[in-house]
């Protein structure tokens, strides 16, 4: 089959690699027919190489059709329509009973002191061939899939692999009180979907942060007031403020993580990192890593006295600098983690039968064969064309 591969910093290629197989009773074969490109997948393009193997497989965002199952599958059968979440998740151990499937028993990465495995991500969360492909192999095939009902385009479930839980439990975690006041910084695939869940839920004032003009256009375009950070970024904090009523916002969603810009000492200490050899670089990531604290610096500055920062963006240093007085001073309360995919899913796929409230039909703004993938990473990364959300097709030439 094809496959999204890694080779190197910035580069990754379209392999012809082995089908997977049924290893394991209760597995399940997808044939592919989308998968989307993340921000998280720039982490791994542009500074997590020292936690991967050339050759990895690619992508956490899948969705299509059960080709075979093993004998032990007993609820999915071959020709299912199906979305595959991106932890890798049993469903029947004690976190995932208690909605934590981000941290399921099973296959937590006890070697790396990691939650639950992740499909397509490094080896600190299981190194587990990945959805960007043409095939795959997806465990616990009775209660991992979803399933989802035949007749919609694909655009209207895939992103329940991680977008829509993603971009929910930001929003549930913010928790903003009725009449409140919510800020989301980073605009890019999840900020974006943050802002459309919030006013569907109800939540009085919505404000997106970014610098995009493409990004601050799109949310703007949906009722979303915007602020672009090239004009207001020294300022933000009292632009925000003055939208408040002098106290702030009451919940702040950093959907930026650790590639925020405006970050010099973290830029330089990633790129101090790569120049080294893998084997210095892996162990240093994991004990002594700083990440870009911009846009978390801003989220503490941004929330009122006693609201709640909830954080969606991925981060990876062991040694962040943390302003913990101030944290501790405002009384702020700190919400984060990988989304529990399962756990959301009763309450976002009626949201997508019927109506399209979220708009999720067109919230791709590229679509492109898989063969384009090097193309659409590259592209991506550069924030460039107006891209924000990319879905790949293994059948689209």
């Amino acid at each position: 089959m094809r496959a999204v591969t890694w080779h190197g910093k910035r580069d990754v290629r379209v392999d012809t690699v082995p089908d997977p197989t049924i290893d394991d009773a209760t597995d399940a074969i997808v044939r592919i027919t989308s998968t989307g490109l993340c921000g998280s997948d720039l982490h791994l393009y542009e500074l997590f190489g020292p936690l991967m193997d050339e050759g990895d497989i690619l992508g956490h965002e899948p969705m299509g059709v059960v080709e075979e199952v093993g004998p032990g599958v007993t609820q999915l059968r071959p020709g299912d329509r199906v979305v595959v979440p991106f932890n890798v998740s049993c469903g029947t151990c004690w976190m995932c009973s208690s909605g934590l499937h981000s941290q399921c028993e099973t296959t937590q990465v006890r070697s790396e002191g990691s939650g639950a495995a992740l499909f397509g991500y490094t080896k600190l969360y299981g190194q587990v061939p990945g959805g960007q492909a043409e095939y795959l192999r997806v465990p616990f095939g009775d209660t991992l899939p979803i399933v989802v009902p035949e007749g919609p385009p694909d655009d209207r479930f895939v992103y329940l692999s991680d977008v829509l839980p993603t971009a929910w439990q930001a929003v549930r975690y913010a928790d903003v009180p009725e009449g409140g006041s919510l800020v989301v910084l980073g605009l890019g695939p999840i900020g974006d979907m943050c802002t459309r869940i919030a006013r569907h839920l109800g939540v009085a004032d919505v404000i997106g942060v970014d610098l995009v003009p493409e990004r601050l256009d799109r949310a703007r375009g949906r009722g979303v007031q915007v602020i672009d950070l090239n004009a207001h970024g020294r300022e933000l904090g009292d632009v925000v403020r003055g939208l408040t009523g002098g106290r702030g916002a009451d919940a702040v969603i950093d959907a930026v993580g650790m590639e925020a810009h405006g970050s010099p000492v973290g830029a330089l200490a990633h790129r101090m990192v790569g120049l080294l050899p893998d084997a210095l670089a892996a162990p240093l990531m994991k004990t002594a890593g700083v990440d870009r604290m911009a846009a978390l610096h801003a989220a503490i500055d941004l929330v009122r006295r006693g609201g709640t920062i909830s954080i969606s963006g991925v981060y990876g240093g062991a040694a962040d600098p943390m302003p913990l007085l101030t944290m501790f001073d405002k009384q702020i309360q700190l919400r984060m983690g990988q989304a529990n995919v399962r756990r959301w899913v009763p309450e976002i796929l009626p949201l997508l039968v019927d109506d399209d409230p979220l708009g999720v039909d067109g919230f791709a703004t590229h679509r492109m064969p898989l063969e384009s993938a090097p193309e659409a990473y590259a592209t991506f990364q550069r924030k460039q064309d107006g891209m924000v959300k990319t879905l790949l097709k293994p059948g689209l030439r």
